[in-house]
């Protein structure tokens, strides 16, 4: 028997009640739960045991809010079937009472009828609802009358609601003589009313279910915690609401309850609390329930709890929103643009160095964090990546030149759908692991299985908040806690505080409020659309003016602003940037390979005011100086026209580290590297250009260095299979449990000649009967390569296989595409 049918009993009206639900509602429940149809099931059987695995059953409960998980926990601990007005009444006492109780009632603590009755009418939806999907999920069945918890969720959540094991779970292992004599202890100070006495006369006469009988009524229980001190009873409530347990020293000690001195000995001395170990004990169930007061929940809310916030103008947010998210797609055109023709080294561990990211940040003008999280969602959608493991550099892909001719919104739509989806945090930046190591960007021990479902998550509740309210961050955590509470922890917060975070910065909210872009991000209907009539229109021209200074009076176009980052300086941002031309810009425009004619030329096109005169003077100046030092590889050689140049250089004190020798009166060489002749010829005041072997000046362009970006592996959304292959599964599910049940004997095949066809019209043959649950007659070729013929009904297409209920085997098989000769219907 398979691990999955020995974890648990499977329910044989479980399966039953499986086996009579509808396709529709088998759909639903794979489409919740996909880990079920991965693979699918052969047959219904092995669907209900699959689903009664604890993995299985843990991812379930975890997909729970908290009412839905409170109702599903007070079903485990019910011994028998419960009718759905008991498990109202169960529930009924966790619930907040309505704010208008009558005063009567609130001076003396009873509840009124009319209070019971509003109570319980806002019980009724919820729970039904809550009902409803735990059938969905397949974690109950049965009617109302008998709800039944699935099998394996009763062991998935013990201990349920924060309680600790039974009693005689507790005092399982405890000496007899110790049982007997803590029996004769409760029964001598307390006068029971009935206690509760096990149906086996064989346990009847054992001490450990005496004592357990003594400890499940609630009388006995009552008046064994009114002998104990007022200590004794407030370390008793620490433990009530969970967690049950803790830790002591000697905790097995022999203790009476005349000779229990501490409070914690009063305690263990009537069975209050239990040794579980040498230094622990625990706090029984049924003590607990009576220090509840009954109540396995506290205060149980059956509605979420609301987000509040600050409302903002929802037009306001959007163009805020909009400013943004165009702010951070032009962030990472500059990143990418500055490392095409700077590019940082990537570290021997991986990742990016912290001098790295500081330069990128001021580069850029932003935080650290915001630089880090700006190199991050580039390098996730693949648009930069190492050109190497070993001295490598981080450079733009190929992927970068194609994602940058796209219009602004869809390389926005582009940039977000992999920062909603990857699986990295870049908000951990700078901070250090749990082996106290630091975190690097673009370092491999960024990835967070949790990330990006905990981004989902934060944005869809942004969502459930009223259009316009931006939720504070204490509110939206609160609910995230209320969606998922098996889920929630410190780490899922801090999570969440970053999304929140890191969506205003990449333009997905705006003022804390998500924007309409936003919200069709999140359901993937058109996000690029949504944010097109909200973005800045951008302009083709510039203000030159006499200080060798551009203004750009708002968002410049593609062209013009790389063009512009490359021949002048950013000097200031805001409502208009400033660009400052310089000796260097011009340089750096001229080693790309433009020359000063056509520099003037792209200036004046672009300029909405004439070119000033000292623009003009610059130009001509840096392009008459410029190149007439060449420097190429020997090391390195110096070559110059005009030998006054060199004897100028070589007079030059700062030129001693150079180890410059004159080969010729127009050559010098050096033992440095070419780069580093170049670099210190700059830093000197020449304006020196590197030439290659033929004696070519070498361009620095800056689309020239590109690297090979990796197969993105991106991490999808977490949504469920898409309708048709939920649908195929279903089907192969009944096909299979159809053969299982009924154990048919193989189909005949059809006469005539074996199927042949084109294999593009059999994939689109079998697509389509898989869409509409058809069988079909196929030709298939064996492993020794003889052609056979198949009915089949086919399930689902992958991976060059085909999955399919075979008639003429009676049984579920995989078919290799490749063989399959040709497909022709079943008459």
């Amino acid at each position: 028997m398979s691990p999955e049918v020995r974890w648990g009993t499977l329910d044989a009206e479980f399966t039953a009640w499986l086996r009579e639900r509808s396709d529709e509602q088998l759909k639903a429940l794979v489409t919740a739960r996909p880990e079920l149809v991965t693979p699918v099931p052969a047959h219904v059987d092995g669907l209900a045991a699959r689903m009664s695995t604890p993995s299985a059953v843990g991812r379930a409960l975890d997909r729970l809010d908290r009412f839905a998980l409170a109702v599903a926990e007070t079903l485990s601990v019910q011994a028998e079937p419960v009718p759905c007005d008991a498990l109202r009444a169960l529930l009924l006492p966790a619930l907040p009472r309505p704010a208008t109780a009558p005063a009567a009632a609130a001076g003396t603590g009873a509840e009124t009828p009319d209070e019971l009755v509003e109570t319980a009418q806002g019980l009724d939806p919820a729970l039904g609802a809550a009902l409803e999907r735990l059938r969905m999920l397949g974690l109950i069945y049965g009617p109302d009358r008998a709800l039944t918890p699935a099998p394996g969720v009763t062991e998935a959540l013990d201990p349920p609601a924060g309680l600790g094991p039974p009693a005689a779970e507790v005092f399982r292992h405890h000496p007899t003589e110790a049982l007997e004599a803590l029996a004769a202890d409760i029964a001598t100070e307390t006068t029971p009313s009935e206690a509760v006495e096990p149906a086996d006369p064989a346990e009847a006469r054992s001490p450990r279910a005496r004592v357990a009988g003594l400890l499940g009524d609630p009388v006995v229980v009552e008046r064994l915690l009114d002998h104990v001190s007022a200590q004794a009873r407030a370390a008793l409530d620490e433990l009530a609401w969970g967690p049950p347990s803790g830790r002591l020293p000697n905790a097995r000690r022999e203790v009476s309850i005349a000779a229990a001195q501490s409070p914690i000995e009063q305690l263990l001395a009537r069975g209050l609390l239990g040794a579980t170990g040498e230094e622990s004990v625990v706090l029984p169930r049924e003590v607990a329930m009576v220090l509840r007061g009954g109540r396995l929940h506290r205060d149980l809310s059956p509605t979420p709890p609301p987000l509040d916030g600050i409302q903002r103008d929802r037009s306001l947010v959007d163009r805020t929103a909009a400013g943004q998210a165009f702010t951070f797609v032009r962030t990472v055109e500059e990143l990418c643009e500055r490392w095409s023709v700077d590019p940082p080294g990537v570290l021997r561990a991986g990742g990016l160095a912290v001098r790295d990211l500081k330069r990128a940040a001021q580069l850029l003008d932003l935080p650290d964090w915001e630089a880090a999280l700006v190199i991050e969602v580039a390098h996730a959608a693949g648009l930069i990546a190492s050109s190497g493991s070993v001295d490598g550099e981080w450079l733009p892909t190929a992927a970068y030149d194609a994602w940058r001719v796209k219009s602004t919104e869809d390389r926005w739509a582009v940039l977000t759908s992999t920062w909603l989806t990857m699986d990295r945090a870049p908000g951990l930046v700078g901070e250090r692991d749990d082996r106290d190591r630091l975190l690097n960007a673009l370092h491999p021990d960024l990835r967070r299985s949790a990330a990006h479902e905990v981004r989902g998550r934060t944005l869809a509740v942004l969502a459930a908040a009223d259009p316009g309210v931006a939720p504070a961050v204490e509110s939206v955590l609160a609910r995230l806690a209320w969606d998922q509470p098996r889920r929630r922890g410190p780490f899922r917060d801090r999570l969440a505080e970053l999304t929140l975070r890191e969506a205003e910065h990449v333009g997905v909210t705006g003022l804390g409020a998500l924007s309409v872009h936003g919200r069709a991000l999140l359901r993937a209907t058109g996000p690029a659309e949504a944010l097109r009539p909200l973005l800045p229109k951008p302009v083709d021209h510039v203000l030159l003016q006499a200080d060798l200074t551009a203004v750009a009076p708002g968002p410049l176009t593609s062209e013009l602003g790389r063009w512009l980052a490359l021949a002048a300086d950013v000097e200031s941002k805001g409502g208009a940037t400033v660009y400052r031309f310089g000796d260097a810009s011009i340089r750096r425009a001229l080693d790309a390979g433009q020359a000063a004619d056509e520099l003037i030329a792209m200036l004046e096109r672009h300029s909405a005011t004439p070119v000033p005169q000292p623009l003009r003077y610059l130009v001509s100046d840096v392009a008459r100086r410029h190149g007439r030092i060449r420097v190429g590889t020997a090391s390195a050689y110096i070559r110059c026209d005009d030998p006054a140049v060199l004897d100028e250089l070589t007079a030059d004190r700062r030129a001693v580290a150079l180890r410059l020798r004159r080969l010729a009166p127009t050559v010098l060489a050096s033992k440095t590297s070419r780069a580093t002749l170049v670099d210190s010829l700059r830093a000197m005041g020449y304006a020196p250009v590197a030439e290659s072997l033929d004696g070519d000046v070498l361009v620095t362009r800056a689309d020239a260095r590109r690297t090979e970006g990796p197969a993105l592996a991106r991490v999808q959304g977490g949504g469920g299979p898409e309708p048709e292959v939920a649908a195929a599964a279903v089907r192969a599910i009944r096909a299979g449990d159809d053969a299982h049940r009924a154990v048919r004997g193989p189909a005949e095949t059809p006469a005539g000649q074996i199927p042949r066809s084109p294999a593009t019209a059999t994939i689109l043959a079998l697509q389509e009967a898989i869409r509409q649950g058809a069988r079909v007659w196929i030709g298939y070729l064996d492993s020794q390569g003889h052609a056979t013929s198949r009915i089949l009904e086919p399930a689902r297409m992958e991976g060059g296989y085909l999955t399919a209920y075979d008639e003429t085997r009676a049984a579920i098989h995989r078919f290799a595409l490749h063989r399959i000769t040709g497909v022709a219907d079943v008459n």
